[in-house]
């Protein structure tokens, strides 16, 4: 009967750092980086272009613009997918379909192989290229590592792939950065910095806790990016 009791007691105290471990674990995911107005404001002025599906947004350029080349994008780490919208929409005025993931509690590691399946329905496309900011951009690299067959290129901001590899890259980060590890950088081909860009503002979701004070605007920070990201791609089949 004793160590029935003891048994029991166990069970309890298990059960209970379970439910202690999953309220820790809601608490942290719900607190995220909520996209700003002028990033929601995009997806009602540009809404011909712009087709929201379940697991993805498709941001299509005009068709006498249209590269036939595409950008799965998934977004930095507890990051709303919506504050890439910008970004993502001037890329595509550029002549890009860009394809912006949604993620599991906003983190790309609970769905590193999100690409999956997006690119069969895009027959159109020619070229594919893996990207995302942060920590979805190392998620970008990983799976771009195990699906060289099928991807051209990485396209990474204010991230580092996470293994060597042939595939080309451009690496896009700010001076004032101060979340990024620039260490990781050390050795790599393929950056390019901006001057006065941070972290945060390769996104429209406000400041970031620890990131560096930038003293250039959100808009010049993202026009400098996409102007690296189309000469990339000049370069790229």
């Amino acid at each position: 009967m004793k160590k029935k009791k003891i048994i029991i007691l166990i069970l309890i105290i298990l059960a209970a750092t379970l439910l202690v471990l999953a309220g820790v674990f809601l608490i942290y995911v719900l607190q995220y980086y909520k996209a700003d107005t002028s990033a929601q404001d995009i997806y009602s002025t540009h809404s011909e272009s712009i087709e929201v599906r379940k697991d993805y947004t498709v941001f299509s350029p005009e068709p006498d613009k249209d590269m036939n080349k595409g950008l799965i994008f998934y977004p930095g780490g507890k990051v709303d997918e919506t504050a890439y919208a910008p970004i993502l929409n001037r890329l595509s005025g550029e002549g890009i379909t860009c394809i912006l993931v949604k993620m599991p509690f906003h983190l790309a590691v609970f769905d590193a192989n999100a690409g999956d399946g997006i690119m069969e329905k895009f027959p159109e496309i020619t070229s594919w290229y893996m990207g995302g900011h942060s920590l979805g951009g190392a998620m970008a690299s990983s799976y771009a590592v195990k699906h060289t067959d099928e991807v051209d290129g990485l396209i990474l901001l204010a991230a580092y792939p996470v293994s060597k590899s042939d595939i080309p890259a451009v690496i896009i980060y700010g001076s004032e950065d101060k979340v990024l590890n620039k260490d990781k950088l050390k050795g790599l081909t393929g950056l390019v910095e901006i001057q006065g860009g941070n972290h945060a503002q390769f996104g429209n979701y406000g400041l970031q806790k620890g990131d560096g004070t930038a003293f250039i605007s959100r808009e010049e920070q993202q026009m400098e990016a996409v102007k690296a990201i189309v000469a990339f791609l000049s370069k790229t089949p």
